[in-house]
């Protein structure tokens, strides 16, 4: 599963990053987990507000910072 935060360097982003990064530790196995903080390539997602959720290419948050039990309840869709 690859994970991506995108955001251009904003404090929630860098939260966004560490929440999930501790989701994916408690669930285990292996998830690539990408920061993407280049303008253009966020673009390519339609995203107006960050921090941005994405997994394996779907936006599935944007514009807040989410709690470990959300990003774990996002992650146990795919």
């Amino acid at each position: 599963m690859k994970i991506e935060i995108l955001g251009t360097g904003c404090a929630k982003c860098k939260a966004l990053e560490a929440v999930v990064k501790e989701a994916v530790s408690k669930i285990g196995g292996f998830h690539q987990v990408v920061k993407v903080d280049d303008i253009m390539e966020i673009m390519k997602y339609n995203v107006v507000s960050t921090p941005a959720l994405v997994v394996d290419g779907v936006v599935k948050s944007t514009g807040k910072l989410l709690s470990v039990d959300e990003v774990l309840e996002i992650l146990k869709t795919f």
